[in-house]
């Protein structure tokens, strides 16, 4: 298995995913990924809220520690349903590198001549 905490931080992310791959198809008794897992997509959607929701609670507060541990645990659920969904870091790094340079504005429109949700 890969150890995440081997890894620069720039191979820490893949090193993630591949963790998560692995503990898809663990015993659910004993890896939470698999238990996430087993438990279905809706159940990782809401593990995701409920992690936003704790973030943002701690930006509000203006607790930069938990705010930190937070934002890993927003990440880390959010990794679990990028693996679900067959997709993996390196395609949202890929985005952000496609954005990159781009202002907030000029890339919204462009999305909206793409036809891609422009609520976001």
């Amino acid at each position: 298995m890969n150890d995440p905490s081997a890894n620069p931080r720039e191979h820490l992310l893949a090193a993630l995913a591949e963790v998560i791959d692995e503990r898809r198809s663990a015993d659910p008794e004993r890896s939470y990924v698999a238990k996430l897992q087993a438990r279905g997509l809706d159940a990782m959607l809401k593990k995701v809220g409920e992690e936003a929701t704790e973030a943002v609670l701690a930006a509000k507060d203006d607790d930069a520690d938990t705010l930190v541990s937070e934002m890993a645990d927003l990440w880390f659920h959010t990794l679990i349903v990028l693996r679900a969904r067959d997709r993996h870091p390196d395609d949202v790094l890929d985005e952000l590198a496609r954005r990159f340079g781009l202002s907030g504005v000029d890339e919204k429109a462009g999305r909206e001549v793409a036809g891609q949700r422009s609520d976001k």
